[in-house]
């Protein structure tokens, strides 16, 4: 009897950094593509903001290409006649909206050493920020447990399934683990630890707005505040962003430019803003050359 695959929790920042896909023996047994941290996805959960959908098709046989942001990166989504029910959803979508979507991995190699990684969706729904900030919090705890899995392979000489699942590992995390150490070799752990402090610094209060709650006692000490004049710089380009969109389909990056200049904030200084604004999914770019609030 075939078991339904687990939906794995994980951000689009390690999605994409993904290389490694094993495929499965036998016409139906299930591929996986084995992450950096060693989650081994079939399936996955992923919850964020529909910033861009388009239909590549035709209206009698659409084909839906869209881009969901989360506070890492983005995933990518692709929806045809095989996935009518996600497709009928998508169909009726009209971004910015907070989404969540189960689907199935989808690999693309051009070329040797070169993977691309999207999402096959089987289910589309739209939720509300709380729906997403859970997301993201449940996604963060996650992470985590594969940072220390991966850890602790690293401490043997031979890291084994056996070995992991001693030390209170699931068995399906336990046998990514292994396979992850044996491709990617050592991984720069920090880098998704610092991850998972941005992704959790998304859902402080001054970063979400009030409708966004954030238990406190969630939060790891190492958190340190955004300085207040940041925080300032942000909310000028984020009222300057609102003011220049005029016609509601975003604020040319030019006039952007101009204004932050206007007020004491330099191109350099702007880019790192917009670049932030951007990873905390505050702002997206609906087409190149603007910027859009969500």
């Amino acid at each position: 009897m075939m078991v339904r695959e687990l939906a794995w929790r994980v951000f689009a920042a390690e999605f994409a950094s993904s290389k490694l896909e094993i495929k499965g023996e036998g016409d139906k047994a299930p591929s996986h593509l084995i992450t950096p941290l060693g989650a081994q996805v079939n399936r996955l959960l992923a919850v964020g903001v529909l910033t861009d959908i388009d239909n590549i098709g035709t209206e009698e046989e659409p084909l839906w290409r869209a881009r969901i942001q989360d506070p890492t990166g983005t995933f990518y989504l692709s929806s045809g006649q095989y996935q009518p029910e996600a497709t009928a959803a998508l169909s009726k979508i009209a971004p910015p909206r907070f989404v969540a979507v189960v689907g199935k991995v989808r690999t693309y190699i051009p070329e040797e050493g070169t993977m691309y990684v999207s999402i096959r969706p089987e289910k589309v729904q739209v939720v509300d920020a709380s729906m997403r900030d859970y997301w993201v919090l449940e996604t963060c705890r996650s992470t985590l447990r594969r940072i220390e899995a991966m850890e602790e392979a690293a401490k043997m000489e031979a890291p084994s399934e056996e070995a992991l699942v001693k030390l209170g590992y699931p068995l399906p995390l336990a046998q990514g683990v292994v396979k992850a150490k044996g491709h990617y070799g050592e991984v720069d752990l920090q880098r998704y630890r610092n991850m998972v402090i941005d992704a959790l610094k998304f859902l402080l209060p001054e970063q979400a707005g009030p409708e966004t709650p954030m238990e406190v006692s969630d939060m790891p000490d190492e958190i340190e505040d955004e300085p207040e004049e940041s925080l300032d710089k942000e909310k000028v380009v984020l009222e300057l962003v609102e003011k220049l969109d005029k016609t509601g389909k975003g604020a040319q990056w030019d006039e952007i430019v101009s204004g932050a200049a206007k007020a004491g904030i330099e191109r350099d200084e702007l880019d790192e803003i917009t670049s932030s604004l951007l990873d905390k999914g505050l702002v997206y770019e609906p087409v190149l050359g603007k910027m859009k609030i969500i």
